[in-house]
């Protein structure tokens, strides 16, 4: 499928209930198709990967056209320019998360942009950095105890920004940190706690969100990280924080 025929698809498949669930994210009417997710990833199957297409599919500037983009692009061949140009055309929270989980956190070095983007002050590249943590924390089953204890110092440190889209993300990393045992559960309580005692108030923000949910985790037979205790499943948890 060439360029044409797969923008002729997406079209075929437009609901008027995704794209005014789109132009609520925030997306100019005009930037929008109204293609579900689960839509635009059967398309992906295929389509295949292709770099060249995927660029194409980018720069058409449709919401649906750059989710699609993210599935086809082959991470083996994608540059870091490519993807501080693509983050640079980001302009909602569900494209940068889609980018980070569907391609960066795939590259053998993401951990370079989380280094970097961390630090910055553009609004979805400080997301994405806390939004590759998150999805790091729970598929990275090889990340040392090193390598989460920065998370945290990172997670405390460059965390002071006020933008809702940003506290969020770090919310979730944090959390997500937190869930992965008991150990990193206290470690992410602690950090938790010294941000709501002595940070500013993007970071009080983020440590009474984590708080919430860090304090009412549950060890489930069966399942590697903690769950929640107010799930089903975790109402019958065997161990709990305490």
């Amino acid at each position: 499928m060439d360029r044409k025929e797969i923008m002729e698809e997406l079209q075929s498949r437009a609901s008027e209930k995704y794209k005014a669930n789109v132009v609520r994210m925030g997306i100019p009417e005009e930037h929008c198709i109204g293609v579900s997710t689960g839509e635009v990833r059967a398309i992906a199957k295929k389509v295949g990967k292709c770099n060249e297409l995927a660029f194409e599919l980018w720069n058409t500037g449709y919401h649906e056209a750059k989710l699609l983009a993210v599935l086809v692009f082959d991470k083996k061949h994608i540059t870091h320019a490519d993807i501080e140009k693509l983050m640079d055309g980001v302009v909602s929270w569900d494209l940068c998360d889609h980018l980070c989980k569907n391609l960066i956190a795939k590259m053998n070095d993401y951990e370079e942009f989380i280094d970097k983007w961390s630090k910055s002050t553009h609004t979805y590249k400080k997301r994405a950095a806390y939004t590759l943590i998150a999805t790091a924390a729970v598929h990275n089953k090889k990340l040392s105890d090193d390598t989460l204890d920065g998370y945290l110092e990172r997670i405390k440190r460059d965390s002071d920004i006020e933008q809702d889209q940003v506290k969020k993300a770090v919310s979730w990393a944090l959390r997500e940190i937190g869930k992965r045992d008991f150990g990193f559960n206290e470690k992410a309580l602690l950090t938790a706690h010294e941000m709501l005692h002595g940070g500013n108030k993007a970071q009080i923000w983020v440590a009474k969100d984590a708080i919430k949910e860090l304090e009412n985790l549950v060890k489930v037979e069966g399942r590697a990280r903690l769950i929640s205790a107010k799930t089903q499943m975790g109402a019958g948890g065997c161990d709990s924080v305490e």
